[in-house]
């Protein structure tokens, strides 16, 4: 495999944790870890189709990555 597949690899992989983690109730959707992992993972995937050039996933994890940090926003704003 190439490198870009091992960033993809990880990045997907984390976000899958969160999604089985979420499902299983042992994260809630609006906890700081589900949203972080989200940020880290959509992130991570989202770089390695950059890397690849394959602008569909820059674009679904580009927003998966917006999302989730407009998610934190809104989170850290409650609690302050």
């Amino acid at each position: 495999m190439k490198l870009s597949d091992w960033i993809g690899f990880i990045g997907v992989s984390i976000l899958l944790f969160a999604f089985f983690l979420n499902l299983s109730n042992k994260l809630q959707k609006d906890s700081l870890s589900y949203i972080t992992m989200n940020i880290i993972g959509a992130g991570i995937a989202c770089f390695a189709s950059i890397m690849i050039n394959y602008i569909p996933f820059v674009v679904l994890e580009g927003c998966w990555t917006i999302v989730s940090v407009y998610a934190l926003i809104n989170i850290l704003r409650k609690k302050i």
